[in-house]
C-alpha cells in the first residue's frame, strides 16, 4: 500500500509528521559564523509552513572546513544560539537537522584565513590556489572534529545529523576517482575510496547516540568527466548500508568545485553571479563561468532516474532530492518506495507550500527555476521573485 504524504513516518529513532523535509540550502545569514536572528527566523518560517523537518546548512566541523568566513563552525561557543534555533523550530511543530561537513577543496582559504584539506594535492578555484593532500594525522584530526561536532549537535537539541557526502566537499572528494589519487588505505579501489567516509560516519553515529537520526547527503554522480558515477557510487552506497550506521540517505549529485549547476538545473544567472562578487572574481566568472556553471534544462524530479537505481539496490530508507515541486511527483516517488522527499527552492519561493499542499489549495509550487536565489547566498538566501512581491516599506 502506497504511503500518503501527510501521515507520520519513521526516520530511525524519529517520527516525522509528514514525508517532506526542507533540504539544506546555505542561508547566507551567519556573519562571521554567528547564529543570527535571521537564521533562526529562516528555519522558523519553514517549520511554520508545514515541513516535517528543516535542515540547517552548512555547519562546519572546523574553521578550516568552512566554505568561507561567514559559515557557522559548530562548536561550544555556538551552543546557546543553536539551542535557541532548535527550540524555536520545535515550537513551530517541526524537527531540526544539522548538516555537518568539511568543505575540503570547496573552502575559500583566503576568506577563512586558514588552510583546507584534500585527498590529493590539486589546484582549487574556490581555495584560490593549491590545496595539499592531507596527511594521515590530519585526517585523524578531522574524524575527531566530526565526532565532536556531532556531540555538540546533540547537546544543541538537533533531532538529526546529516553528514555531507556530496558535491565534492571533503568526504565526497575521497569517493571521487578524479579527485582522490592516493596510494594508501584511502585511495585506489572503490572500497578504499569509501573507507574514509565510513570512518567519519561511524564516529558521528557513535557520538549521536540512539535518539538522534544520522543521515548522509550522498553523491550519486559528480557530473564531471572521470568523476564518481553510478558504477562506483552504487557499490559505495551498499558498503555504507551494510555498516549499519545510517538511518537514511538523501540522494544528490554534482560538484561545487567543478559543476555548480548539476544539482540545480534551469537558468544560469551569470550576470547576477558576477555582480555579487569582487571585481577580480567577477572577471574570472565571466571567463570561466560557462565551464563551472553549464546549462541543463530543468526537469521535474531530475534525479529520479538515477535514484531508482539506488532504490532497486538498497533497503535503506531513501530521501529523494532534485526539482520536486508538485504533489503528483511526491505521490509518485512514495509509490516507488522512497520514504521521503527533500525540497529546497520551492520552499524558498513559498515557505507555506507544504501547508498549502495539505489543505489542497494548490498542487504545485511557484518556483520558476530561474536560480536567481543562488547569488543571494552572499547577502541572505532568498527568492528574488517572492521578495519583489513583498509590500514596499517606508
Amino acid at each position: 500500500m502506497t504511503p500518503t504524504i501527510f501521515e507520520p513516518a519513521r526516520l530511525g529513532p524519529l517520527t516525522l509528521k509528514n514525508r517532506i523535509i526542507k533540504a539544506a540550502t546555505f542561508e547566507g545569514v551567519m556573519p562571521r559564523g554567528a547564529i543570527s536572528d535571521d537564521l533562526i527566523n529562516f528555519h522558523a518560517e519553514v517549520a511554520r509552513g508545514g515541513a516535517a523537518m528543516t535542515t540547517v546548512a552548512y555547519c562546519a566541523v572546523s574553521p578550516g572546513g568552512r566554505v568561507h568566513r561567514d559559515t557557522l563552525v559548530m562548536n561550544e561557543q555556538a551552543l546557546p544560539g543553536l539551542r535557541r534555533l532548535t527550540e524555536t523550530v520545535h515550537a513551530e511543530g517541526a524537527l531540526a537537522a544539522a548538516q555537518i561537513g568539511h568543505a575540503g577543496l570547496v573552502a575559500n582559504t583566503l576568506s577563512n584565513k586558514t588552510k583546507t584539506l584534500a585527498p590529493s594535492t590539486r589546484l582549487s578555484p574556490p581555495a584560490m590556489g593549491l590545496v595539499k593532500g592531507a596527511t594521515l594525522a590530519e585526517l585523524d584530526g578531522v574524524v575527531a572534529d566530526y565526532e565532536r561536532t556531532a556531540r555538540i549537535a546533540v547537546d544543541a537539541g538537533f533531532d538529526a545529523i546529516e553528514v555531507h557526502l556530496g558535491h565534492n566537499y571533503l568526504l565526497s572528494s575521497f569517493m571521487s576517482p578524479n579527485l582522490n589519487k592516493r596510494h594508501d588505505q584511502y585511495g585506489g579501489t572503490v572500497a578504499r575510496r569509501a573507507e574514509y567516509p565510513r570512518r567519519v560516519i561511524e564516529a558521528v553515529r557513535r557520538a549521536a547516540g540512539p535518539s538522534v537520526a544520522v543521515t548522509a547527503k550522498f553523491n550519486m554522480s559528480d557530473g564531471v568527466p572521470k568523476g564518481l558515477w553510478l558504477d562506483q557510487s552504487l557499490p559505495i552506497a551498499k558498503i555504507l548500508e551494510a555498516d549499519g550506521h545510517l538511518d537514511a540517505m538523501q540522494l544528490t549529485g554534482g560538484s561545487s568545485l567543478l559543476n555548480g549547476m548539476y544539482f540545480f538545473r534551469g537558468d544560469v544567472p551569470m550576470a547576477e553571479f558576477v555582480a555579487s562578487q569582487p571585481k577580480l572574481v567577477g572577471y574570472g566568472l565571466k571567463l570561466y563561468g560557462p565551464t563551472l556553471f553549464p546549462k541543463y534544462p530543468f526537469e521535474e524530479g531530475f534525479f529520479l532516474p538515477f535514484a531508482r537505481q539506488f532504490r532497486e539496490a538498497l533497503s535503506l530508507p531513501l530521501i529523494l532530492l532534485g526539482g520536486i515541486n508538485r504533489v503528483d511527483t511526491i505521490k509518485g516517488v512514495l509509490g516507488e518506495g522512497f520514504e521521503f522527499v527533500a525540497m529546497a527552492r520551492a520552499l524558498l519561493r513559498d515557505p507555506q507550500l507544504v501547508n498549502k499542499f495539505q489543505s489542497e489549495s494548490v498542487s504545485e509550487g511557484l518556483c520558476v527555476h530561474c536560480n536567481k536565489c543562488m547569488p543571494t547566498i552572499y547577502t541572505g538566501t532568498r527568492c528574488v521573485v517572492r521578495e519583489a512581491l513583498r509590500p514596499a516599506t517606508t
